[in-house]
């Protein structure tokens, strides 16, 4: 590339104002501020702008990856983050960037407008590095909204696995959805650690709301069957409904020396009847 011509870096220099309220008014208008504070967005085009021009004033070539881009590669790279906690998606965060070329682009024609080969010149330099700056925003937006669902998924994870209590030595996790290696993982550490806070002898797992079993889902269950003997606690796999009693078969799944139940409720009162309780109705 190209370096920006001095009378370029003039320009905009001393422009920063006009640039300041023109930028605003272009990302008004396509929308980018939606959910997001004036004020901040105003901060922001004063800091860029400022960062911008520091660095290219210093010397700075126009490969952004240079360390003279440094704080302004951070400053994209804070932006986007924000951006993407606030819900916005990569368009309106790259509008951030890309709504700069039109009043910029004004500043540069008016600046040059005797010299059109020059003009056609700083607009394709200056176009570049503002695209590579936009796609350096859309890069770490994409990372921050990975982050964000990432973390999204690991909370849903853990909601969607609650152990319940339901009498005093008997536990139950009802599972919803289908099972995979991290969900397995977080069920039995979840499971594990309250049979050890709670000192329940047995653990009632049910699948009412798991829609298929194959046999992955079944070595998983096995697994924290498993995990759940090796605590000294008993287990019972509830929720069994024909469906899945005729898939288990068909594959030919051993889940022999696993005590299963059609519903919560039978698993419960054989659970009770181990722990030598009884349920009656009252006479009253």
């Amino acid at each position: 590339m190209a370096a920006l011509h001095q009378n370029t870096l003039n320009a905009i220099a001393r422009s920063e104002q006009q640039l300041s309220e023109n930028w605003w008014a272009a990302l008004e208008a396509s929308g980018s501020t939606r959910n997001l504070k004036a004020e901040d967005v105003r901060q922001q085009i004063a800091e860029f702008l400022q960062l911008v021009v520091s660095a290219l004033t210093g010397g700075a070539s126009q490969t952004i990856s240079a360390s003279e881009w440094n704080d302004t590669r951070l400053f994209l790279e804070k932006l986007s983050s924000q951006r993407a906690l606030a819900g916005q998606d990569s368009e309106q965060t790259a509008q951030f960037i890309f709504a700069l070329k039109g009043p910029l682009f004004s500043i540069l024609q008016a600046e040059y407008r005797d010299q059109p080969e020059v003009l056609a010149e700083q607009l394709w330099e200056i176009s570049q590095l503002l695209d590579l700056l936009a796609l350096h925003t859309i890069r770490t937006f994409q990372k921050s909204r990975e982050a964000v669902i990432k973390r999204q998924q690991e909370e849903l994870l853990e909601l969607s696995t609650p152990v319940v209590k339901l009498w005093d030595g008997v536990l139950a996790l009802p599972m919803i959805g289908t099972l995979d290696s991290q969900r397995t993982q977080m069920v039995m550490e979840s499971l594990l650690q309250r049979i050890v806070d709670t000192g329940s002898q047995i653990a009632i797992i049910d699948i009412t709301g798991v829609p298929t079993v194959d046999t992955l889902v079944a070595q998983h269950l096995l697994k924290t069957v498993t995990a759940i003997r090796l605590m000294g606690a008993d287990c019972i796999i509830s929720g069994v409904r024909p469906q899945i009693a005729q898939t288990i078969v068909h594959l030919g799944l051993d889940l022999q020396g696993v005590v299963t139940k059609a519903n919560l409720a039978d698993a419960l009162g054989l659970a009770l009847r181990r722990l030598g309780l009884a349920v009656a109705k009252s006479s009253v």
